[in-house]
């Protein structure tokens, strides 16, 4: 069996599926493995340390794509600059293994069915304890939420902790963190670190625990519903409930330094956490991370992939940040993969044991067919939208 890593052509992106130590174990296994010419090369991985590890660097990329019986990659597959689409390239009856974000793209989980591809979404990797090791989206959010930090900490016209100098004493800076999740607990960690005095906010109660070990103060809305959704992720709430929660967290916002937000909910857009007006009574100066950019951001101001000043205060709409720490990013990525080939792969083949909760959890597609129902609902909704 063919496993091939393709060279990732997102604008941006600089990991890649497969870092040679984990290509070098696979090929131990008895693995046949193959690289696309260059695919290391952004995250500092050479086509000579990927042979040396055992692997075959392929020049001609539609080479490896039709070859390939199981494909792995980061992003999506997309339309090439010669204006092939990766989708066309794969050969009907292989796998393919890579973030897909089958609910905001559920048209893409459509053309892989009627490839005939096998495809199997890292963000569909259920949250338990034996999956713990392939969960790529806690992974790469745990990259995200310590650059977050660096980020503010840089873009803050301020020093993050208390300096006692000669020149006099310096207080700690005051950081706000909405979301409480793997982004965000990383960031209380690293905030924490560089000597900042942090708060933080999540509208499930469980987490008051995990952010008081890392040295926060957790501000507490008293919310009359669900907030949790399966596995663990935070649930999107009622209007009332998160008029309730601005409310409250209104001071948190006007008093902080900076403020990193995190909220994300799957297929859908962003919750808006800190209002215009919010923005409008922060002091000048102050910053705000936002990582949920690309579902149109958590503050109303947020501009995807730039930075933009309101009434003084400088709006951080990031995108991509695990790609800005491309070698770290991509060893732990590999790891997630290798340990879902693992157990995928059975004697040299493929093994899809759909009775098994993370095989059926993550494949959305198989033998022409889109196997999970969520997708099949955001494709219906879709194409009513379209009619």
């Amino acid at each position: 069996m063919r496993i091939a890593i393709a060279k990732e052509i997102e604008v941006g992106e600089r990991r890649v599926a497969l870092v040679p130590d984990t290509v070098g174990r696979l090929v131990k296994q008895g693995l046949d493995v193959c690289v696309e010419a260059g695919a290391g090369e952004r995250s500092y991985f050479s086509d000579a340390a990927y042979e040396a590890a055992g692997a075959t660097v392929i020049q001609d990329s539609a080479q490896l794509w039709q070859e390939a019986d199981v494909m792995l990659k980061v992003n999506p597959p997309r339309d090439r600059h010669d204006g092939q689409s990766e989708v066309s390239l794969l050969r009907p009856g292989s796998t393919l293994i890579c973030f897909l974000n089958p609910l905001g793209d559920p048209a893409l989980v459509q053309r892989l069915a009627e490839q005939q591809v096998t495809a199997f979404s890292m963000e569909l990797i259920p949250r338990t304890s034996r999956a713990q090791s392939m969960d790529a989206l806690s992974s790469q959010a745990g990259v995200a939420g310590y650059k977050a930090a660096l980020i503010a900490a840089a873009a803050l016209p301020k020093f993050f902790p208390m300096l006692t100098t000669a020149a006099g004493t310096i207080p700690p800076a005051k950081v706000f963190i909405m979301g409480a999740g793997v982004a965000g607990l990383q960031a209380i960690a690293t905030c924490r670190r560089l000597g900042a005095v942090v708060e933080a906010f999540d509208i499930r109660p469980a987490v008051k625990e995990e952010v008081q070990s890392l040295g926060a103060k957790f501000v507490e809305v008293a919310l009359d519903e669900d907030t949790v959704a399966a596995g663990g992720y935070a649930k999107e709430i009622s209007e009332a409930a998160k008029e309730r929660s601005r409310q409250v967290i209104t001071e948190h916002v006007r008093h902080a330094d900076a403020v990193i937000t995190t909220a994300q909910v799957p297929g859908r857009t962003a919750p808006i956490l800190v209002t215009e007006e919010m923005v409008a009574q922060m002091k000048p100066g102050a910053v705000i991370v936002d990582l949920a950019a690309e579902q149109g951001g958590n503050c109303a101001c947020t501009e995807p992939g730039k930075d933009v000043v309101k009434n003084g205060v400088t709006i951080i709409g990031t995108i991509n940040l695990p790609a800005t720490m491309p070698v770290h990013a991509s060893q732990m990525y590999s790891k997630n993969i290798s340990t879902l080939l693992n157990l995928l792969v059975k004697d040299g083949a493929l093994n899809l044991n759909f009775a098994d909760d993370i095989i059926t959890s993550a494949c959305i597609t198989s033998a022409g067919e889109i196997r999970n129902q969520r997708v099949k609902d955001a494709l219906a909704a879709l194409v009513g939208v379209g009619n």
